[in-house]
């Protein structure tokens, strides 16, 4: 089963989730990274990510035959990410047939009503990789 990890900005988060990814279900996945710049995707390369591609491209197109998408909520916003989310990244991936399994953020005005105010990202990246599972086993 492929998942499509999608981060920009430093890959921080989408290093995190695929450490975690890597940890609990090693040999029953494989990883695509898709970074929105080359830092992001050499970091999330880096942690594990058995393949990896930069830029809006790659985005578009990937999503396409996803079939788990995971990331920060801010790459469905046109714009987001500081900028780096294009509105052709963000329409192909709300697009996109793939399951959406996303991470709350309190950087980019998206305020998700069951979402605590204090985001522990360690125990909400947890939270994504016991529904990876859900989804897929």
């Amino acid at each position: 089963m492929m998942i499509t990890v999608i981060d920009g900005m430093g890959g921080g988060l989408g290093v995190k989730i695929i450490l975690d990814l890597k940890k609990r279900y090693d040999e029953r996945i494989k990883i695509l990274a898709l970074g929105t710049n080359s830092t992001a995707t050499a970091a999330m390369k880096k942690a594990g990510a058995d393949l990896a591609a930069t830029g809006e491209n790659p985005v578009v197109v990937n999503c396409k035959k996803a079939t788990l998408i995971l990331g920060p909520i801010a790459i469905i916003t046109p714009d987001g990410l500081m900028g780096e989310i294009t509105p052709r990244m963000a329409e192909a991936i709300t697009l996109s047939d793939a399951k959406k399994i996303l991470l709350p953020s309190d950087r980019c005005n998206i305020d998700v009503v069951s979402t605590p105010r204090i985001l522990n990202m360690t125990d909400l990246i947890k939270e994504l990789v016991d529904r990876v599972g859900e989804e897929l086993f």
